[in-house]
């Protein structure tokens, strides 16, 4: 059974940063795809980016140049960094996982289905 715990989440200006975590445990195949997706309240969720275990990545274009994702593969960790933090990034962020095989990089990305997921972390940018 895979296990995902978040951290990292937090109310910031805009213009700060902060630092996702999503410590994943439980999982045995070698490839993988785990990605962050938010949802703000009255809106769908969206995904914000991916990895695989090859390293690839995607993001969202509304992210892109200020948010990036990594993987300490160590430590079992998935990471977001997200800089230049605008109000509009405001949401939940949850961190996604689903083995085996590698994500999306088409159109579709954020539309690939995930068999497990963590339980959130709130990210709140002030104007």
């Amino acid at each position: 059974q895979v296990q995902l715990v978040e951290s990292g989440g937090g109310s910031v200006q805009a213009g700060g940063s902060l630092r996702l975590s999503c410590a994943a445990s439980g999982y045995t195949y070698s490839t993988y795809c785990m990605g962050w997706f938010r949802q703000a309240p009255g809106k769908e969720r969206e995904g914000v980016a991916v990895i695989d275990s090859d390293a690839n990545t995607q993001y969202a274009d509304s992210v892109k140049g200020r948010f990036t994702i990594s993987q300490d593969n160590a430590k079992n960790t998935l990471y977001l960094q997200m800089n230049t933090l605008k109000p509009e990034d405001t949401a939940m962020y949850y961190c996604a996982f689903d083995m085996p095989g590698v994500c999306w990089y088409d159109a579709r990305w954020s539309k690939r289905p995930y068999n497990y997921w963590g339980q959130g972390t709130q990210v709140t940018v002030s104007s």
